[in-house]
């Protein structure tokens, strides 16, 4: 009996030992995540235990990353699908189950440094399963620093795809490349920057390197290419009436009641009766590559956007579209339905505007509100725009004026003066004047430009300067004096204004957006005006492998179409308040309206704002 006793004892104490020395069970990245991660209160609307099945979808993007036949894992995706949460599930997955050198990239080495403290730091704090794996950074020696964090077995390091020295650094085995649409061409004079990080997966037999973005420009998305290069893989539903599996599109949604049809029976369901289903939805591949996953989602499968706000988002993206301003709806296709934007190289025919010409019988034609110009400086004249606009930024050309003479005799000056100080009248016999002007300051004139305006700043007149093509400035920048005249100077997105001119342009309807053109000789708008208005064309072309979109002239005059824009930027740094200038307008209460609701802009000594 005691021996039988013993024996228990034995087997107990054996199972104890077992229980301790034995291999963790197999987890995959999302079985891990559900077992371990928590949700900080300060990255997520929902803290606390992540549940992979609240978004579904994503459980099979996290687990490629187990499947040893899977080298590379793209996503191309749009927001609000918890992409940030699934590259964290991963990366606290390789501390605390499979230690491995990581290395995380972002656009921007400062963007590195806001990954690290507002989204990294919280998930290691907030975990148990982390606590004490990545050392303290207050301890001696810890080797944890914002950018650099150690932990047994690895360590995690982020970088900048800006920064040459980031990409330099140890071999790699995990690679997660976040938002690599908006990295650079070229890490300094090193290359591109995702192929330098990625020779540094090179010694690993089981290297994973993990791309996730939104696209930008179709023909320019690294995201879109490395999703070509793939599986194509997307996520599909079974429709609830024939059960059909379809992917979320957007081109069977009905805007009325917010409903998606069946591509198969026609039945139309409601967001919340397609989402019920999402536990049965599946990834379906479109092409066959063993090594590469690809995987796309929008908007329209995310828990956390509903289908009415998408289409409100783009009801207004398109209204902005209508009216010239397609900066919006090429954000909205980008980031609700993960999409690239594709540019439109064409140009607009000069002919057909000017057969659109229309006779005004006046100064300005009814339902103008207010007036801007736009002046162009040669060396040998003065060529001058003033446009008038209503409601939603509908325009009219109301004159095109020419002063002819030499720009260093103080008359010519003289007479641009008294033009932009004359006053035009409307069919209610209502005075107005100019609101606002801008003048270009890029020729050989700088400084007398610079002198001109700063007497006139009183008057909204105001001196800018053409910046460069690039994606990330601004169509109207912060103003600043840093001339020897101390002049207010706005530096504008002369490209950005061009594609809203064109945009504009080729609205067929009087209505939001649309460009009138007077017929009466007298105004200046002749032949030789719409063919300078249209001389532009923006084309693609490539530099060192990557696609850049550039204006290039197919007539050699192109001032009206300067003009025009430097009269937009006017209108546009005074910002009015349409509404109420219709108001004031009708109550032919003043000789020169005032302008409502000016753009908040840094203030600037003079007092400008």
């Amino acid at each position: 009996m005691a021996a039988k006793r013993k024996r228990n004892d034995t087997e107990l104490l054996f199972k104890d030992i077992v229980q301790i020395v034995a291999p963790p069970p197999e987890l995959t990245v999302s079985e891990w995540a559900d077992l371990y991660r928590r949700l900080s209160s300060e990255s997520s609307a929902e803290p606390g235990t992540w549940r992979t099945d609240r978004a579904p979808y994503q459980r099979e993007i996290m687990d490629a990353i187990n499947d040893p036949a899977v080298e590379t894992v793209v996503v191309m995706t749009s927001a609000q699908v918890g992409k940030t949460e699934i590259l964290l599930n991963i990366i606290g997955y390789h501390i605390d189950y499979d230690p491995a050198p990581i290395m995380v990239m972002q656009p921007t080495l400062q963007m590195a440094q806001a990954f690290s403290k507002d989204r990294l730091a919280p998930m290691l704090r907030d975990s148990p399963a982390l606590h004490g794996k990545v050392a303290d950074a207050r301890s001696r020696d810890s080797g944890n620093t914002m950018l650099h964090k150690t932990f047994p077995g690895g360590h995690i390091t982020m970088v900048g795809a800006n920064s040459p020295s980031g990409l330099a650094s140890r071999p790699i085995r995990i690679l997660l490349a976040d938002e690599v649409d908006r990295f650079p061409t070229s890490a300094g004079a090193e290359g591109d920057p995702l192929t330098l990080a990625e020779k540094r997966t090179t010694t690993f037999w089981n290297k994973k390197k993990i791309f996730v973005s939104t696209p930008t420009i179709k023909g320019a998305s690294r995201i879109e290419m490395a999703y070509e290069n793939s599986t194509q893989e997307q996520w599909c539903l079974p429709c609830p009436n024939c059960g059909e599996y379809q992917p979320l599109e957007w081109n069977r949604i009905h805007f009325e009641d917010a409903t998606m049809e069946c591509k198969f029976c026609g039945f139309r369901f409601d967001e919340f009766t397609w989402k019920s289903r999402q536990q049965e939805g599946k990834w379906i591949a479109r092409a066959e590559k063993t090594k590469v996953r690809g995987f796309h989602l929008n908007e329209l499968a995310s828990p956390w956007k509903r289908w009415t706000t998408i289409i409100e988002e783009f009801q207004e993206a398109d209204r902005q579209a209508k009216m010239g301003n397609v900066e919006l709806l090429k954000a909205w296709v980008n980031t609700a339905l993960g999409e690239t934007w594709e540019e439109k190289g064409e140009t607009v025919d000069n002919e057909n505007l000017a057969n659109r010409r229309e006779f005004y019988g006046c100064d300005v034609p009814e339902g103008v509100l207010l007036l801007t110009a736009g002046v162009d400086v040669q060396d040998d004249r003065f060529e001058i725009e003033v446009v008038g606009w209503g409601m939603d930024k509908e325009s009219w050309g109301i004159e095109y004026k020419v002063i002819p003479g030499d720009l260093r005799r103080p008359d010519v000056w003289k007479q641009l003066d008294e033009y932009l100080s004359r006053t035009w009248e409307n069919p209610d016999g209502v005075k107005m004047h100019i609101a606002a002007a801008c003048m270009d300051s890029g020729g050989h004139f700088t400084m007398e430009v610079y002198e001109f305006c700063k007497a006139r700043e009183h008057r909204r007149i105001f001196a800018i300067k053409g910046q460069r093509e690039d994606d990330n400035i601004p169509y109207i920048g912060n103003p600043t004096r840093a001339n020897r005249k101390k002049a207010a100077l706005f530096p504008i997105g002369v490209s950005i204004g061009k594609e809203r001119i064109y945009s504009r342009l080729k609205i067929l309807d009087p209505g939001p957006g649309y460009c009138h053109f007077p017929l009466e000789p007298e105004k200046g708008y002749n032949e030789e005006y719409f063919k300078g208005l249209t001389s532009e064309e923006r084309v693609k072309r490539y530099y060192k492998g990557k696609v850049k979109f550039e204006w290039v002239k197919k007539y050699v005059r192109n001032e009206p179409l300067d003009c025009r824009n430097y009269a937009m930027a006017a209108m546009e740094i005074v910002n009015p308040n349409f509404e109420m200038l219709r108001d004031a307008l009708k109550k032919g209460s003043a000789s020169r309206p005032a302008v409502a609701t000016p753009r908040k802009r840094r203030v600037l000594s003079s007092g400008i704002s």
